[in-house]
């Protein structure tokens, strides 16, 4: 696996190291050793799929606050998403900064997102769907979030964002936060 630090400290970009032949390829996806040598979690409970009708479909922004805060990692194995990061960490020198890339089938990147991080993810392509491992069991009495349009925040979505849910259209503004 190839490790590659973004601007958010904590968050990482993985891209695959392909071993291909005439066969086709083959890419260690985790691995618990390269994981801990980085400093990463390298315990998950449970292991997620979502899937995406539609080009501009955005999930998100959600995260787990503390005690079940949770690391997640992220990758898209059909398609293309538009996977996005942004620190709640109050007291953080990027506190309410945000971070995307476009995670496809093709380019075969994945996201790590640290504790204390919100998520989520807009779809680049009819049918794409995301695979994501996640260090702690969903516990909604836990469960924060904030709107994907957040003026405070400021994500430039690649696409019109659509197919948005109703809890997710619910979330509070992030009014008089410190950006």
């Amino acid at each position: 696996m190839i490790f590659n630090e973004t601007r958010l400290e904590g968050v990482w970009l993985i891209g695959l190291d392909k071993r291909e032949d005439s066969r086709g390829a083959f890419a260690r996806t985790f691995c618990k050793t390269e994981f801990a040598a980085h400093g990463l979690e390298t315990e998950y409970v449970q292991a997620n799929m979502g899937s995406n009708v539609d080009v501009g479909t955005v999930r998100g922004m959600h995260y787990q606050k503390a005690p079940h805060a949770e690391v997640k990692i992220i990758r898209c194995i059909a398609g293309a998403i538009f996977d996005v990061v942004v620190d709640v960490r109050e007291g953080s020198p990027t506190y309410l900064h945000w971070f995307g890339a476009e995670l496809s089938a093709e380019n075969g990147l994945m996201m790590y997102v640290p504790r204390g991080f919100a998520h989520g993810y807009q779809s680049l392509s009819a049918g794409s769907t995301s695979f994501y491992m996640v260090s702690d069991f969903y516990a909604p009495g836990s469960e924060g979030g904030f709107r994907h349009d957040d003026p405070v925040v400021g994500i430039d979505w690649p696409v019109p964002a659509t197919g948005l849910s109703a809890k997710d259209l619910a979330w509070p503004l992030l009014k008089g936060a410190k950006a």
